[in-house]
């Protein structure tokens, strides 16, 4: 079989997988196929507005993308072609493993970031569905971890890996508060509390990301009261594409 029809047999297997397990229809990758050539990503470092600093770790937070919102507002972004048309289909993807400092201010762009080889953009494509956002995630985030890119990664999407969820299509059809989502997300995950993650959402009121707080042993744990996100009463809308 040939190498490009063997990762999509093999990419259809796991999503197949993915949608047979309670909990996971609605998560990973529904079907996600790899192309045989990936995009080169441009290099990512520093600016003006998103200086280098390198600082002490206090914990992490492990952050996650509702694309059907996402895509509904970049569908027509050329960097959003891989996640948002070419036949794949996305739940929840992995936006990054960010690590945060001790205080408000967090470690950012620390070391000069390599371009990211093909191979670790094929094996993280699935989960990070953008050549480009994987590029950016080593360089401001992963390169204040002490880590390779494959190091790094391999961190990130583990955990993401275990995440399980609720059912989203269930959950957009109803009125819904932020904190009533982080209760139905923090059920579906054993030792997780909806006080360890944070809502965001669009000004429309609509799902963007659930970030998930972590210790520096990466274990779940509360907020901090400055990381922001949705108040639990605020109310909060699921959109789930056209269907």
């Amino acid at each position: 079989m040939p190498m490009s029809r063997l990762r999509r047999f093999a990419a259809l297997i796991v999503a197949a997988a993915a949608v047979a397990l309670p909990g996971l229809a609605h998560a990973q990758a529904y079907s996600c196929a790899v192309p045989d050539r990936v995009p080169v990503p441009r290099a990512d470092g520093p600016s003006a507005s998103q200086p280098k600093r390198v600082l002490p770790i206090g914990s992490y937070t492990l952050a996650i993308t509702w694309t059907p919102q996402y895509c509904r507002s970049n569908a027509r972004d050329e960097s959003a072609r891989f996640q948002c048309g070419s036949g794949n289909r996305f739940g929840f993807t992995l936006h990054g493993l960010w690590p945060d400092g001790t205080g408000e201010t967090w470690p950012q762009y620390c070391k000069p970031a390599e371009i990211l080889a093909p191979a670790v953009i094929r094996k993280n494509l699935c989960a990070t569905p953008s050549p480009q956002l994987l590029q950016h995630e080593w360089a401001k985030h992963g390169t204040c971890m002490n880590t390779t890119p494959d190091g790094y990664f391999d961190k990130a999407t583990g955990l993401f890996g275990r995440l399980r969820y609720p059912d989203m299509n269930v959950l957009s059809r109803r009125r819904l508060t932020a904190g009533q989502l982080a209760t139905a997300m923090a059920r579906a995950n054993p030792g997780v509390q909806a006080n360890m993650m944070r809502i965001t959402a669009t000004r429309q009121g609509w799902l963007d990301e659930i970030w998930l707080c972590m210790d520096k042993q990466l274990r779940f744990a509360a907020c901090p009261a400055h990381q922001g996100g949705l108040a639990p009463g605020n109310p909060i809308k699921i959109w789930r594409g056209r269907r």
